[in-house]
């Protein structure tokens, strides 16, 4: 049986599940690869992309192999993540970055199971001239999760400065 504060966390971490494959699906079944709509002109789109590789597109023309590398990856950190939470669901700023991450792991990670990749959406650019990587919810949600766990990293050294 499921502790409440482990069960809470794992709650957030499958809302954030959901919430990033029913964006993923809907934008699919909105629009063609490739496709923008201009939510905010000269700023932010959403558009249909797909990435094989990892972050910003990292292996993306590797031949295939590291669909299953980051599979396995996502899946083994997913697993040590539950471990994580399991040992700290009381300490809030920490579990909410492990849920977060969590969450968006198995997002990406039902993606390249399933597809071979990974649907991205969001895009943000400066007028035509830059565009940062196409990214989605799990992303955000992994990015997030990594701020609050440097966060909480200098907030626990900055404990531990005080009592020494």
């Amino acid at each position: 049986m499921l502790n409440r504060g482990l069960a809470r966390w794992l709650g957030l971490a499958l809302l954030v599940l959901v919430l990033d494959q029913a964006s993923k699906h809907a934008i699919e079944a909105t629009f063609q690869f490739g496709e923008q709509l201009a939510l905010i002109p000269g700023f932010f789109n959403l558009t249909l992309a797909y990435n094989p590789g990892a972050a910003f597109s990292f292996l993306a023309d590797a031949g295939g192999w590291q669909r299953y590398f980051f599979t396995t990856l996502a899946l083994g950190v997913s697993l040590f993540i539950v471990f994580l939470l399991k040992k700290h669901h009381a300490e809030t700023r920490y579990a909410l970055a492990l849920a977060l991450i969590l969450g968006g792991a198995l997002g990406n990670a039902i993606d390249r199971m399933l597809l071979g990749h990974v649907i991205d959406f969001i895009q943000i650019h400066y007028q035509q001239r830059w565009y940062y990587p196409a990214f989605n919810i799990a992303d955000s949600a992994i990015c997030i999760g990594a701020v609050l766990m440097v966060i909480d990293s200098f907030r626990g050294q900055a404990k531990s400065e005080k009592v020494a």
